[in-house]
């Protein structure tokens, strides 16, 4: 996983310090209180020092302008004039965040002295600060505001902003490959690569089915006893099942689905890609069927190892799985599938790409017959996410042609599935089930949704601020 780049600078007034022997020094100690905090997050960290000056304003963008960082957070130590901050404000294009952390929780009010009003005066400067981003033209920081005696909460809403770093990180500099063409019909899975780039950062390589026809065809044979290898030791292999589309999974078939992986792997080693979309309707017969039919046991093995994969060539869906996977939710392609009124549940899955990181229990493949809606024939995968609260989310397309997230936290129920070499996940948002889909629906999201386990709503928020993206959140009681 690529770490974000996070940075912190610690602004202070430096008339204040010929005055209060010692203040500077009380007020430098919250910074690194603060680091100390941000090494457990799984990041870099950019420490800019303690400034008190426009001429020290100076000096630490410039430095964080080399450093490419990724988030910047302003931590007040007092109070401060706003031309302090102000550079950051002008020459920084990056997401910032005001952070007022005050030592004590309430004042002695009897007792309080100058000096210790110093010492608290974390906040004192934000709505100066803010306004004049206001005034610079840039967007007004999100600002954090605690004490010190909270350490949970500041924790929480930090440990959040980072994910969100992190996430927008995954994008940068990065590729994600285009393979084939959108399922026929599906308007909502439309993306302009150009769009993309312009919101998430990422290029969009367009990739052609006889690159990967080629890889498999080179497979070598000790590759593809490797694959199978693999694939034996990580899942179950079960025998068909009530539903007449199942079949027996047979050496051959293990072998061909294994080929196919190691071409997949290749394609996107050669082709340095972070994520992938694909989908290839072929004519029956075309020597292309069989190869488009028999990539989900590699692309299942890609998201699951850090590469999401969606299928039906949803490009908005493959960045929402990478997403749902940096703020820590792992992320795997599903749908919406059938409701249960009896169990207030859904089904969300899909016949792939899945994420095993996340399943309950030890993944199984089914042999399918034919896919439904789709060409030819294969190995299926099919678990459910593990108990446990869960997170939907849906990227789509607004009506001005802008990217826009739909998401909802609910819970994973542990349950019988249908055998039919899907995934599938029993999902409760404590509310008749019903009353959520209706809801969700009314969101305007698109039909597929990255699915991941736990509940990062805070984090999506943070996200969607940095990226600058339209979020709709669908209630739920849970």
């Amino acid at each position: 996983m690529k770490q974000p780049k996070i940075a912190v600078v610690t602004l202070g007034h430096y008339i204040y310090f010929a005055q209060f022997e010692h203040l500077r020094e009380d007020l430098m100690a919250k910074t690194a209180d603060f680091i100390d905090m941000i090494k457990k997050e799984d990041c870099e960290i950019v420490d800019a020092g303690y400034v008190d000056c426009v001429d020290d304003a100076f000096r630490a963008t410039k430095l964080l302008k080399k450093e490419d960082i990724d988030l910047l957070f302003v931590l007040l130590s007092t109070y401060v004039p706003s031309a302090v901050c102000a550079p950051f404000a002008r020459y920084l294009d990056v997401p910032q965040v005001l952070v007022g952390i005050q030592h004590l929780d309430h004042l002695d009010y009897a007792h309080t002295t100058t000096y210790m009003q110093l010492v608290n005066d974390d906040v004192c400067a934000m709505p100066e600060i803010s306004g004049v981003y206001e005034r610079l033209g840039r967007d007004i920081p999100a600002c954090l505001v605690c004490a010190k005696g909270k350490p949970e909460v500041v924790e929480k809403e930090v440990g959040e902003w980072i994910a969100a770093a992190r996430a927008m990180a995954g994008f940068k500099y990065e590729t994600f490959g285009y393979l084939g063409h959108t399922y026929e019909g599906m308007y909502d899975m439309h993306t302009d690569p150009t769009a993309f780039t312009r919101t998430f950062g990422a290029h969009v390589k367009m990739l052609e089915m006889c690159e990967l026809a080629r890889l498999a065809d080179e497979a070598s044979e000790s590759e593809i006893e490797g694959e199978i290898e693999r694939i034996t030791e990580t899942f179950q292999i079960c025998d068909p099942s009530h539903d007449p589309l199942t079949d027996f999974v047979k050496r051959e078939d293990l072998a061909y689905s294994a080929r196919c992986s190691v071409a997949l792997h290749k394609m996107v080693e050669n082709n340095h890609l972070t994520a992938l979309a694909y989908y290839y309707k072929s004519e029956a017969g075309n020597p292309y069927e069989m190869l488009g039919a028999n990539l989900i046991l590699g692309n299942t093995l890609l998201t699951s190892a850090g590469i999401p994969l969606a299928g039906e060539a949803d490009l908005k869906t493959a960045a929402a799985m990478l997403i749902m996977k940096n703020v820590g939710g792992g992320g795997s392609f599903a749908e919406i599938h059938p409701f249960d009124i009896v169990d207030d549940v859904v089904l969300i899955g899909h016949d792939g790409p899945h994420n095993i990181r996340i399943a309950e229990g030890r993944p199984r493949l089914r042999k399918l017959k034919k896919y439904h809606g789709k060409s030819g024939s294969g190995i299926g995968v099919e678990f459910s996410l593990k108990a446990g609260p869960i997170t939907l989310l849906s990227i789509g397309v607004n009506r001005n042609g802008k990217f826009r997230m739909v998401v909802a936290e609910g819970t994973s129920i542990a349950g019988e599935i249908p055998q039919t070499g899907n995934t599938n996940t029993r999902v409760s948002f404590g509310m008749p089930v019903c009353d959520f889909l209706s809801a969700w629906c009314e969101a305007g999201p698109t039909h597929h949704l990255a699915l991941g386990t736990g509940h990062h709503m805070g984090a999506l928020r943070k996200f969607a601020k940095i990226a600058k993206i339209e979020l709709v959140e669908v209630k739920s009681h849970v």
